[in-house]
């Protein structure tokens, strides 16, 4: 048998230097923990006590509203083609997008008795004059503060910053001889008109629009949002057609979101991507995820849409 100078077989020099070699070579990223679809939880998880109060106020129900916007969307092909459309620009399955807007008319606002009427109400809100701010004090001076300094990136790492900072120093605090609310940011900087912030068929909040942007621009070609034109934001989430490309490009993140910081594909489960559009904060949820271990489960909203995913899926 052929030795080497150390006395060693050629045969075992050669076994350590592939090993050597396999020991380098770059390991494989693992694949992404796949959600299965359906629901976790066996029965729906409790809805909020605003929901329901909501829709006691309007003299309907549940089951009302889930109808009602059902119809709409089974009598409007149109819009069924729209969302398709905008799905395959977004590379997303389109019951996320029918999951998202059936659960905002079930649970937080009714649906418009056709889509026109949701041209009319954009047109209504364009012909005001008015401003994103907190009391005298306009956003484009409030992100301007020194505190803010360190965000920057594209429209989704701006603006999550900007909103990370809001909850760390101003919220409920006192900064700079000003008393901050005890809100979200969303809700103190950008609703000039009363308490409900969520517009258009996708119910898209203007800081949403904001953070999306970027995305919606590079994808749907539709021009960049500024938040010191508060009227073009609102335009853009209440026009039907670009209101879409919002709810797609938040959808798109909240995917993205899960699989780059929690290494879970959340893509087959549209119970799981309808209750982040409605709680939103995707990235951060995808961070608790991810430390606690395990699959993410729906709520109330995510619940109703598993759960009605079979009659959900024929409108397709």
């Amino acid at each position: 048998m052929l030795r080497n100078h150390t006395g060693k077989s050629a045969f075992t020099g050669f076994i350590l230097t592939l090993s050597l070699l396999a020991w380098c070579a770059p390991t494989p990223a693992l694949a992404d923990t796949v959600v299965p679809p359906g629901n976790r939880n066996i029965e729906q998880p409790k809805i909020p006590g605003a929901s329901v109060r909501r829709t006691r106020a309007g003299r309907t129900t549940f089951d009302d509203k889930y109808d009602k916007i059902r119809e709409l969307l089974a009598t409007d092909k149109s819009l069924i083609a729209k969302i398709k459309s905008t799905a395959r620009t977004y590379g997303i399955d389109p019951i996320h997008m029918v999951g998202a807007i059936v659960g905002e008319h079930t649970y937080n606002v009714d649906a418009y008795d056709r889509l026109q009427s949701y041209y009319v109400k954009a047109a209504a809100y364009a012909g005001n004059s008015f401003r994103f701010g907190y009391k005298d004090e306009s956003i484009a001076d409030f992100v301007g503060r020194p505190e803010f300094s360190s965000c920057s990136g594209d429209s989704y790492r701006l603006w999550s910053c900007r909103e990370n900072i809001w909850e760390k120093t101003f919220r409920g605090n006192r900064v700079g001889g000003t008393s901050y609310p005890d809100n979200r940011f969303s809700a103190v900087f950008f609703q000039p008109f009363y308490a409900g912030q969520t517009f258009g068929l996708g119910q898209i909040n203007p800081l949403t629009a904001l953070m999306q942007s970027d995305m919606v621009t590079k994808k749907s070609g539709y021009s960049k949002l500024d938040e010191n034109d508060a009227g073009e934001v609102y335009r853009a989430i209440m026009d039907p057609d670009k209101s879409l490309a919002y709810m797609a490009a938040t959808i798109r993140r909240s995917i993205d979101d899960y699989s780059s910081i929690a290494n879970v594909d959340i893509s087959n489960n549209p119970g799981i991507t309808s209750t982040l559009y409605n709680t939103g904060g995707s990235a951060q949820r995808a961070a608790a995820l991810k430390a606690r271990g395990g699959l993410p489960e729906e709520n109330y909203y995510g619940w109703l849409v598993n759960d009605k995913l079979a009659d959900l899926k024929s409108l397709l």
